[in-house]
């Protein structure tokens, strides 16, 4: 066997053990064969549907609790080795000589950061370099030419022209590939202003790979914006404490899993890590990957026709404007209009995303209303609930640990609560809690004027009885949760794709992504859960492969077998991580149990710290 096939084979083989794995996991979809359509009710009074819990976590932890409790085995001092933040195994890679050397934080580089930030935001609230007044009335697209039967020769003078569906990071990258091999580009983003939504992005190594690929320029850029944060060290702690003498004593906050992710980097030969604000990878998107006027806003594809016989395509935005190109670029988020269009499903399939360009757009009421047309939107689109709603924000805050820890999770039975460097002295948060889809908070009264912050302080209480279940959190959580304010914090339930495919469509199975003119990418294609933060990553990766299988083309008849290569070489990989990604939060929530359980605790945490590198190095991978 080739080299070649060894990988695919290889990749084919872990792509089998992951799904396997799927079925075992700590949850299914709600539309699965396997578990019956329950509706639950909480006592926020949010009426939903919860995944179910199967498999082996699901037997463990009911064996568990029919076995004696002995107190005294949980009495004890915890090692001192599980409070280190940087064991000897992760400073012995950061000593390298080529490996990043940690800069303390600084006044100078906090207000640096903050102020490109702000600026970033400002500009493109004022559209800076988006397509208005006379050149969209003159623009390119609105033409439809005329092309022979079988399509037209493409050449420099007449390149391959493309509408990319989807202002946010992956309809950036598309965009900016496609200029950067000379085709004519124009994004359409659904979003009436184009502000940025969410926290800053980790640009993963392999990510910044495809960047300096595409321009290396931007590349630069990004860099020297970001923080890096393959500084310090990442890695798994117990939310409070747990665990008993034959398995293993462990206090609230105590690591389970180190690990760094600069040596699978250095390996590689590809860069560090780095933390950047979304809305300066916009701008620099923006400013640096195609010319002025590409980026199209209040823009919403609400259909397209393929017009065959290398014709291209003809978009209908939802206001009646018709666009001409020789390809479509579905990066239009995990509820894509373009991808309902294409695989043909049902009305309601798509609808309005929180993308990172729409978004900011989103207040406290628009957000109830989109977290319950999110459960039917979902049901249409044959997307996944994960069992999770998750609270985020990005805190103002130097955090306690800054100068060791990049990255860290709590783990907790039925939540988890996880944290990044966010660059220039602040953390960006999630915690994520199991519970039903379509759940919202109260309204704020006077009485509770803070109704997320109050129930978060209970979720992650650190002092007292704790939490509902007894548990007394580390107060590393509510370092954050208080350091943030209510307006600040988002919250959104979690949904991701089936790996791989769930149709026996011959045409899906040969072309996944693509059919004709049109392909999809990033969330539209396979949305993934966060745990691995990967999946700009992959959506970036995405928009380098397709575009470097689009640069082939001499003839708009190549375009269908081009986007279909472009699927197929992605779709393994691409669902070998999120599998990873499934499992992965799915496992979190019952890391408690195995700190009880003995023999086992202790193997499944070994395993685990041996595992990361291995995981990283199939991520971090320098081509794709």
């Amino acid at each position: 066997m080739t080299n070649r096939q060894i990988k695919r084979f290889g990749g084919l083989a872990l792509a089998a053990l992951i799904l396997s794995a799927q079925s075992a996991s700590a949850f299914i979809s709600p539309t699965s064969s396997r578990t019956a359509s329950t509706t639950s009710t909480t006592s926020l009074h949010v009426t939903g549907q919860q995944a179910s819990s199967i498999g082996p976590a699901a037997l463990l932890r009911d064996l568990k609790q029919k076995l004696p409790q002995i107190e005294w085995l949980a009495e004890g001092e915890a090692p001192a080795s599980n409070k280190i933040d940087i064991p000897d195994h992760v400073a012995h890679v950061l000593a390298q000589p080529n490996a990043p050397k940690r800069i303390a934080e600084n006044e100078e580089r906090t207000a640096r950061i903050r102020a490109r930030a702000t600026q970033a935001s400002e500009d493109a609230m004022a559209l800076r370099g988006m397509l208005i007044g006379e050149e969209d009335e003159k623009a390119w697209w609105r033409t439809q030419r005329t092309i022979p039967d079988g399509g037209r020769e493409i050449t420099k003078d007449d390149p391959l022209t493309v509408i990319v569906a989807g202002g946010g990071l992956a309809g950036l990258v598309v965009a900016a590939a496609c200029h950067s091999k000379g085709m004519k580009v124009a994004l359409f983003e659904q979003a009436s202003s184009y502000a940025p939504y969410g926290g800053p992005i980790q640009i993963q190594s392999n990510a910044l790979r495809a960047l300096q690929q595409i321009n290396p320029t931007i590349f630069e850029e990004l860099v020297a914006a970001g923080t890096c944060t393959a500084d310090r060290v990442s890695g798994l702690k117990i939310g409070y404490r747990k665990g008993n003498k034959l398995a293993g004593l462990y206090d609230a906050g105590d690591w389970l899993v180190r690990f760094d992710t600069i040596g699978p980097a250095l390996e590689a030969g590809l860069p560090a890590t780095v933390v950047v604000d979304r809305p300066v990878i916009q701008q620099i998107l923006v400013k640096h990957g195609f010319p002025e006027g590409t980026v199209r806003i209040k823009s919403r594809i609400q259909s397209f026709e393929d017009l065959g016989k290398g014709k291209g395509v003809c978009v209908t935005l939802e206001d009646g404007t018709k666009a001409y190109a020789d390809v479509l670029v579905g990066a239009d988020g995990i509820w894509s209009q373009v991808r309902k269009t294409l695989h043909e499903l049902d009305d309601g399939a798509g609808g309005f995303a929180a993308s990172g360009a729409a978004g900011g757009a989103l207040d406290d009421a628009e957000a109830r209303k989109l977290a319950r047309d999110t459960v039917k939107i979902a049901a249409k689109a044959d997307r996944r609930f994960s069992g999770f709603t998750c609270y985020a924000a990005l805190a103002p805050h130097r955090a306690s640990n800054i100068e060791n820890v990049s990255y860290q999770i709590l783990l907790g039975e039925k939540k988890y609560f996880v944290s990044t460097d966010g660059g220039g002295e602040r953390q960006q948060w999630f915690a994520l809690i199991r519970e039903p889809a379509g759940g919202v908070d109260p309204e704020p009264t006077p009485e509770d004027p803070t109704p997320k912050l109050t129930r978060l302080r209970k979720e992650f209480a650190c002092t007292g009885s704790g939490d509902d279940d007894g548990n007394v959190w580390d107060p590393f959580a509510l370092e954050l949760i208080n350091a943030s304010s209510e307006d600040d914090i988002k919250r959104r339930d979690l949904y991701d794709g089936a790996p791989l495919l769930t149709t026996l469509d011959p045409q899906r199975l040969v072309s996944p992504w693509a059919k004709g003119p049109v392909a999809l990418c990033g969330d539209a294609a396979h949305p993934m859960m966060p745990n691995l933060g990967q999946g700009g990553c992959q959506a970036t990766e995405d928009g380098y492969r397709l575009v470097e299988e689009l640069a082939k083309a001499q003839h708009t008849r190549d375009v269908p077998w081009l986007l279909g290569g472009y699927s197929r070489v992605r779709v393994i990989r691409t669902a070998i991580i999120q599998g990873f990604a499934q499992l992965g939060s799915d496992l979190l929530v019952d890391f408690d149990l195995m700190m009880t359980i003995p023999f086992l605790g202790p193997f499944f945490l070994t395993m685990t710290q041996l595992s990361m590198p291995w995981i990283l190095r199939f991520l971090y991978t320098a081509s794709f």
